[in-house]
């Protein structure tokens, strides 16, 4: 029997550089029973879909492990706040272990420049015993080599153990080149004399660019915490007790860790929702803006569903808890972000490929300009000419700004895209949308409302619309009709007072009839009024025509035997679905309709939000059909939809987007999910997506240009023409620089707001 692939998420400590992540994912994929494994170097998680039977979360820690990294545990009965209070404190633990190590190499570089520099001077050279001189500035730099610098060292040696080569190779062989040739100049100078070389010692060097690339270090690990301020500014939200009802009627404050499925929760004006739930009774307005990003507060009644950590606004209600922790709606957002942030977009594939071949390709361009420099520099200055360029083009060249520049872009925008109702599933998704030239909607649901609502109610002369709506509204309140349900709410909203109807009955196909207030009442239909020979007068006839041809559904009211007006019910458009539309539109997007009423209702709700192109009387089945014709026009299609029957669409789509209020499964088949049943949705996505691609590729280039530029000025380049060489300690400036820029220009995402419609 086939067993189902599980997946879990490892977090990784110990990576330095995206060679790291390369190399742990490379670890973990040839891991038996290992199907795939996507290690994140910013988020600094590995994503392993794997075999039970046949790999383990034990043989992939140890996989990791193997690699000379390390798992930081996950417990498995805590929860994802939990989790991520402990990851937080790991890494605020790391990240003041690397401050120490940062500021005493800062410490001893202080010490160790200024000491070098007495050899520039001939004078004090003729006082100082240089060979003493070498062996304090030895003992100073010794510490910043073994402490500050130990991780470099460790780290390649583990890259070196399993054949391969990452960022902390560069930097190893770089400083131990120069740390290794100035330890031989210092115990035996003699050997350089007799060879007329001079014993030049480059402790300087070596301690400078640790503590240059420390600070990089530091400054990317606070930027990074930046990044993922999304995840841990949603898991704040949630409530930490709840009200509960216990047997008896006694309220109890619980820790949120406590509450059961069935309890009985009371909350608040002013408090937050505690988790998922139903009201049972009571009604209010709730903020629900951390999940829709809809500023205006829902009303709640008895039956309505509510969400932990909305913030109640005025009355206060009791409900029925019907989801708690990992099933709660937070919860699945912060995890659908956790997803995002740790998947792979297309882009970074250049950047992986880039990666792979980097290293050793520096290394061998490094070696080639030792000896280049050795053979061709003045006899006096070949080696420490041919040693400072070799060890300054190992330096500059690290890419770990190369591995910085997608993931970074990636989790800020899907955070970002988080807090404006925009739940984004993968980064694939969030990159093809920049793409998208034509949006194809579905009408009812993401259009329109999908629920029938009352446009008009035109009584016929000598009635008064204000007398006949409660006497309508009386009968509708017995039926179960969804056409009935929408004349009891708009009833409701306008107020209407209530009366009693008796004797109702349904008319199947036609309508329904009852009794109020001794006055026989119908309402259903035209042939219901033909089959109870009631005449419709010309006025009313005219206007029911005039409804019909827009789509609109008319129900005939009769009371005793004559008609005494009409009500128009349609599934109204949303109030913001034309200025959506008209907003794509005028970023060059074709918006195209699909739907399964018949023409004239398509062109009518068409015409309505400005579309041109749409297809009618398209059955469930069909959708996917229309999906891939745009697609053979050579379009790349965005669909939206909130049915199960626009899963199939969803799925063939280019990129698909599902309104929030939908199905599930519609959710499930679309990479994109809205929080709001608004239209405006898509274009935040479309428009976020969009940003974050402007953003990945400056990053690729702030990446690229370091190096491309820097290589061949540290290899020597300017030497011949104007007599300059890049100092290593200058390589190391520009090497961290490099990283800082990049981090730095992906936070700018976290500025992104929506246009307006």
């Amino acid at each position: 029997m086939a067993t189902t692939p599980e997946t879990t998420t490892l977090d990784i400590e110990g990576m330095t550089c995206a060679s790291c992540a390369a190399f742990v994912q490379k670890s973990l994929s040839r891991t038996p029973g290992v199907q795939s494994a996507v290690v994140n170097f910013a988020t600094e998680q590995a994503t392993v879909q794997y075999l039970p039977g046949q790999a383990t979360p034990a043989t992939l820690k140890e996989a990791v492990v193997n690699a000379g990294y390390g798992v930081i545990e996950r417990a498995p009965d805590t929860s994802a706040a939990e989790r991520q209070a402990e990851i937080d404190r790991q890494k605020a633990l790391a990240y003041q272990k690397l401050k120490r190590r940062f500021w005493v190499a800062v410490g001893l570089a202080l010490l160790i420049m200024p000491l070098s520099m007495l050899m520039l001077w001939p004078a004090m050279m003729q006082r100082v015993n240089m060979q003493w001189l070498n062996y304090a500035l030895l003992g100073l730099t010794l510490p910043v080599l073994l402490y500050s610098g130990r991780e470099f060292y460790t780290s390649a040696w583990n890259g070196f153990k399993h054949r391969a080569a990452n960022m902390d190779t560069l930097i190893a062989v770089g400083t131990g080149a120069a740390f290794l040739y100035s330890l031989a100049a210092t115990v035996a100078p003699n050997w350089f004399m007799r060879r007329g070389l001079t014993a030049e010692v480059y402790y300087d060097t070596t301690a400078t660019i640790i503590a240059l690339i420390l600070l990089g270090k530091v400054l990317e690990m606070r930027a990074k915490t930046q990044t993922s301020a999304a995840i841990k500014a949603l898991m704040g939200l949630q409530a930490k007790t709840a009200r509960v009802v216990r047997p008896g009627g006694q309220e109890v404050d619980v820790p949120i860790e406590q509450v059961q499925l069935g309890d009985l929760v009371v909350v608040r004006p002013g408090e937050k929702v505690a988790t998922d739930g139903i009201i049972e009774e009571g009604h209010s307005a709730v903020d629900e803006a951390m999940l829709t990003g809809e500023s205006l507060p829902v009303e709640k009644k008895a039956g309505d569903n509510v969400f932990g950590a909305t913030l109640n606004k005025t009355g206060s209600f009791r409900f029925h808890v019907t989801k708690v922790g990992a099933d709660t709606m937070l919860a699945q957002i912060v995890k659908l972000v956790e997803e995002a942030q740790g998947s792979r977009a297309p882009i970074q594939r250049l950047a992986d490929k880039v990666s792979a071949i980097f290293v050793p390709t520096v290394v061998v361009i490094a070696i080639l300009t030792f000896v280049l420099w050795f053979d061709l520099a003045p006899v006096e200055a070949r080696l420490p000419l041919a040693l400072v360029n070799f060890v300054a083009v190992l330096i500059i060249a690290c890419p770990c700004a190369l591995g910085l520049a997608t993931p970074t872009a990636i989790m800020v925008s899907t955070g970002k895209g988080a807090e404006h109702g925009v739940l984004i599933r993968n980064a694939e998704a969030l990159e093809k949308a920049h793409q998208v030239n034509t949006v194809l909607l579905d009408k009812t649901g993401t259009i329109t409302r999908g629920e029938p609502a009352v446009t008009e109610l035109l009584p016929a002369a000598g009635q008064d619309a204000a007398r006949l709506l409660p006497v309508v509204a009386a009968v509708e309140r017995q039926s179960e009709h969804p056409l009935a349900e929408a004349v009891v709410r708009y009833a409701d909203a306008q107020a209407a007072p209530m009366l009693t109807a008796t004797g109702f009955r349904a008319v199947e196909g036609k309508g329904a009839a009852a009794s109020v207030d001794g006055q026989a009442v119908l309402i259903g239909n035209r042939r219901l009024l033909s089959d109870e020979g009631i005449a419709l007068p010309a006025e009313l006839s005219a206007q029911a025509e005039q409804l019909l041809a827009q789509a609109q559904t008319v129900l005939y009211v009769a009371i005793a035997g004559q008609a005494v007006g009409l009500i128009a019910v349609a599934d109204t458009v949303r109030e913001t679905s034309a200025a959506a539309i008209k907003r794509l539109q005028q970023q060059g997007i074709e918006v195209v309709m699909m739907t399964g009423d018949n023409p004239q209702t398509a062109a009518h709700v068409a015409g309505q939000v400005g579309i041109q192109r749409y297809f009618a009387e398209v059955l469930p089945q069909d959708k996917a059909a229309k999906m891939k014709q745009l697609q053979a026009e050579g379009r790349v299609v965005a669909m939206v939809g909130d049915g199960i029957n626009d899963a199939p669409a969803l799925a063939q789509a280019d990129i698909g987007l599902a309104i929030g209020a939908g199905t599930d499964v519609a959710m499930e088949a679309a990479g994109i999910t809205l929080m709001r049943s608004d239209l405006q949705g898509v274009v935040t996505a479309i428009e976020l997506s969009k940003q974050t691609i402007r953003t990945i590729k400056q990053n690729l280039f702030f990446a690229f240009i370091y190096n491309t530029l820097g290589i061949p000025v540290a290899a020597g380049l300017l030497y011949p023409f104007f007599g300059i060489t890049l100092s290593p300690m200058l390589a190391a400036a520009a090497m961290a620089m490099s990283s800082v820029s990049v981090l730095t220009n992906s936070l700018r995402l976290r500025g992104f707001a929506p246009a307006k419609p």
